[in-house]
């Protein structure tokens, strides 16, 4: 795969593909380095167009407390 800069969704749907592809590689391949760089291009771009914001303080501790709450009944 040429490697370019991802600018739509069909460019990042068609680098995803191709990390499934070569997710495997072998370090120090070709396909290994790709896979780097190709990681860094949807990395660049997911935040960009899916950005996550932080989590409130409070609602993670709550989450968590729930969480170990739950484990205790199993």
């Amino acid at each position: 795969m040429k490697l370019k800069p991802i600018k739509s969704e069909q460019d990042y749907e068609v680098a995803l593909e191709r990390l499934e592809v070569i997710f495997d590689a072998l370090p120090g391949t070709e396909e290994s380095d790709e896979l780097e760089i190709l990681g860094m291009l949807i990395e660049k771009y997911e935040k960009e167009h899916y950005p996550m914001d932080l989590p409130d303080p409070i609602e993670a501790i709550k989450f968590r407390m729930e969480q170990m709450a739950t484990h205790k009944m199993i």
